[in-house]
């Protein structure tokens, strides 16, 4: 692969160790072997991996429950799966907050291209479109880009998806979402997307940089289904694993 656009501007150095590598973005193989994957088994629905000992069942916990409950992912009116790369832990929360805050979207690719075995895991044909979760043009203009169209590029390069950012937009300014409670998440997302009628019918991959909650892919799922989508699933790079947090370090909130 050719040397990637704009990595002039970044320190060839991985992100992880600090270490020189190649180009920017790039992680050396001390920073791969850092990385936690999530693994299987895990929940055939959300994608959660399982604790050991926890792998018997297909479903975990949360989307074996009722539909109606706020912690289940997974239905009519959500998602029909969901994959994830990497587990929330101090690694890939530096990676993952360094592309999302500090302008490091050379991180984005290295993300991306992490992403195809997680999509490969959601049995899709090369038809489903990629669709990146949108920023609201506010946010848009004081980021400057989006972190998940970065990495929805970054995946495309790798898988023959197409990546569809036009399909669905962002129209209500919600708050941030760092510091509220689980419910609180969803009241806050209530509403913000809408959704092409040009989804009718189509497989729809949601992209996003991590799966907290779940209340922003569930309101962009929700506007999709309103449009007629066929499926709608989600690939995040990294996911919050309940008792999986990194006992060394306060994770920090997104």
């Amino acid at each position: 692969m050719g040397e990637r656009a704009g990595s002039w501007l970044f320190p060839k150095r991985c992100p992880v160790t600090s270490a020189v590598v190649p180009q920017a973005g790039v992680l050396s193989p001390e920073g791969w072997s850092k990385l936690t994957f999530v693994a299987d088994p895990s929940c055939q629905g959300c994608g959660v991996p399982f604790a050991k000992g926890e792998g018997a069942m297909p479903l975990c916990a949360a989307c074996a429950g009722p539909e109606t409950s706020i912690r289940n992912l997974i239905g009519r009116r959500k998602l029909d799966k969901a994959r994830a790369s990497l587990v929330y832990d101090s690694v890939s929360a530096k990676l993952v907050l360094s592309l999302k805050y500090a302008d490091r979207h050379d991180i984005g690719v290295a993300l991306g291209e992490l992403l195809p075995p997680a999509i490969d895991r959601l049995d899709l044909d090369r038809s489903a479109i990629l669709v990146p979760i949108p920023l609201h043009p506010k946010r848009l203009r004081s980021r400057r880009y989006n972190q998940s169209l970065v990495l929805a590029r970054g995946a495309a390069r790798l898988t023959g998806h197409a990546v569809a950012p036009e399909l669905l937009k962002r129209t209500k300014p919600t708050a941030q979402q760092k510091g509220r409670g689980f419910e609180a998440r969803f009241r806050n997302l209530s509403g913000a997307f809408e959704a092409s009628l040009e989804v009718a019918g189509r497989d729809i991959i949601l992209v996003d940089d991590v799966l907290t909650s779940g209340a922003t892919l569930i309101a962009a799922a929700r506007a999709l289904r309103r449009a007629g989508a066929k499926t709608i699933s989600a690939v995040t790079a990294a996911r919050v694993v309940p008792n999986a947090k990194d006992p060394d370090i306060d994770l920090p909130e997104l």
